[in-house]
């Protein structure tokens, strides 16, 4: 019979201590605070996703700056055996049709073959109105769709799409109207490609690295007119140009959108944690870092305080990524959304405001430099460079005066040498300061159109960024479209209102709030928080 042991030996082999399982630490984060703490704010990862998807502005640049080549007015010259010289006094218009030619024919720009001079010189101004007209309506609809069902990555992959199609369809334009209503198509769609790019580039950039990193996508943009008009010297028949103008979108689809991600803070407005999570891994290892178990992505108005991630263990963990995100589906904004909320009516209204005022100066300047007796290649080719040195400065001072004073300053420069420019006459030495006046211009109000971008996209939280970005945009569009009438007032008159939207633009800018170094709110009640 087998013994039986004494209650007290089990008793013996139970430890005395039992051991107390930890559970592990949960940490919520919004995607700034998770970025800076263990992604990286701007390392590898990042340089390369902006250096990809900012290429796109140059294709922009490609599709909206073809209409300087495109629709010029070449040279002409009297037919051999007539006398035309003593009757050219007041151009072509004088002349018998017969008595003149078009230098290298008439197939080398819109304008020559389809003969936009005289009584329908008018055309010319219409079509880039019409391809204006047509950005400003495809920024707010593809800044819409952007923020819901497309994304930031389909947005960019659709529009780059419409444009290699409408740009090559544009050059089979049997006549001017079919050919402005392909204008009016290319511009639809190019009215979303640097919105899209500018926002899918910065968003996976920390706080601090932020606003200089959106301030140089503009150099892709000044590139892009350089490298054109490289392609428009070899390429000078207008048909042919639009077709080596297109290709490029389609090759920036094929061969770098495979290797760009979509925004984490568009996944995780749209309730997708888990690809929100597996990209923000991929960026902290890229970066030569690490995301550790038990750091979760949260909204950031639903992130904790510091006491709360302390003391609350991770009992609600798994309610809150279910939950909270999984099953409560997108996050998305709308315009009417930016227009119900009292802080943000306030600040788009006033960004609408200065990206309009801005762009009639900088498009109204550009055009009268380009007015100039030079060389079109190589003068529009200058242009492009000359902008590249306020990108630089106002790049550098962004972080270190901060947005609001940096607008401030640049719209004011700008109207300062637009109000000399009205004063000063149109002849002899003063012609040369007048053009300075221009130039100096266009150099600040270029840092303007630059800082505005970041600035703006800081103003508003990510379920509505790109709608209020649309928005902007289509505002600076409808300047686009207004510079060209207000540059054929002729005279100081130009000058005059430029001067007037510099020095305005400048005021409106006091009343907006400063954005250096704050969140990048995610939703209304995290910037309502945030300001409280």
């Amino acid at each position: 019979m087998a013994a039986t042991l004494p209650s007290d030996y089990e008793n013996l082999r139970s430890p005395l201590l039992q051991a107390e399982v930890k559970k592990p630490a949960v940490e919520k984060l919004c995607i700034d605070d998770m970025l800076q703490k263990y992604c990286g704010e701007f390392g590898r990862w990042q340089l390369q996703h902006f250096i990809l998807t900012s290429l796109a502005w140059a294709l922009e640049a490609f599709h909206t700056m073809i209409m300087i080549f495109a629709d010029r007015e070449p040279d002409w010259r009297c037919v051999s055996g007539t006398n035309c010289n003593s009757g050219a006094a007041g151009g072509v218009c004088g002349l018998a049709p017969d008595a003149w030619e078009w230098v290298g024919g008439r197939h080398d720009s819109t304008v020559s073959e389809w003969g936009l001079i005289c009584d329908d010189k008018f055309k010319v101004g219409l079509v880039q109105a019409v391809f204006f007209t047509g950005c400003m309506i495809g920024a707010g609809i593809f800044g819409h769709l952007s923020d819901s069902s497309l994304g930031r990555k389909g947005s960019l992959t659709v529009v780059c799409a419409l444009n290699t199609l409408f740009g090559c369809l544009t050059a089979l334009s049997p006549n001017y109207w079919i050919y402005a209503l392909l204008r009016l198509l290319t511009g639809f769609s190019s009215g979303g490609v640097g919105l899209t790019a500018f926002v899918l580039a910065t968003e996976p950039i920390g706080p601090t690295k932020r606003g200089m990193a959106g301030m140089s996508t503009f150099y892709l943009f000044s590139g892009g007119i350089a490298v054109l008009s490289g392609i428009a010297y070899i390429f000078q028949s207008w048909r042919y140009l639009y077709i080596a103008s297109s290709i490029p979108s389609f090759l920036y689809i094929i061969l770098v959108l495979p290797f760009i991600s979509e925004s984490p803070r568009w996944y995780l407005v749209r309730g997708k944690v888990t690809e929100a999570m597996k990209l923000m891994s991929a960026i902290a290892s890229s970066n030569g870092k690490h995301l550790p178990d038990g750091v979760f992505l949260a909204l950031d108005d639903e992130a904790p305080s510091k006491k709360t991630q302390d003391s609350g263990h991770d009992i609600t963990l798994m309610a809150y990524k279910n939950e909270n995100l999984e099953n409560k589906g997108a996050l998305v904004g709308s315009i009417v959304d930016v227009i119900r909320s009292p802080i943000t009516r306030v600040r788009l209204f006033l960004a609408v405001a200065l990206n309009f005022l801005t762009s009639v100066v900088y498009y109204g300047l550009s055009l009268n430099v380009v007015n100039l007796e030079t060389n079109l290649y190589l003068n529009v080719m200058l242009n492009s460079v000359a902008e590249m040195p306020a990108f630089t400065i106002t790049a550098v001072l962004l972080d270190r005066f901060g947005r609001k004073p940096l607008t401030v300053a640049t719209m004011w420069f700008s109207g300062l040498f637009c109000l000399i420019g009205s004063l000063v006459g149109n002849v002899g030495a003063w012609k040369v300061v007048r053009m300075v006046c221009g130039i100096v211009g266009i150099f600040g109000m270029a840092g303007t159109y630059n800082l505005l971008f970041i600035y703006t996209a800081e103003l508003f939280p990510t379920v509505v960024r790109n709608a209020a970005l649309g928005c902007t945009t289509q505002a600076a569009q409808m300047g686009a479209i207004l510079a060209p009438f207000v540059v054929v007032l002729g005279g100081g008159l130009p000058f005059a209102a430029f001067a007037a939207c510099g020095i305005l633009g400048g005021m409106f800018a006091f009343y907006l709030p400063e954005t250096m170094n704050q969140p990048l709110y995610d939703t209304f009640t995290a910037m309502e928080g945030g300001l409280a």
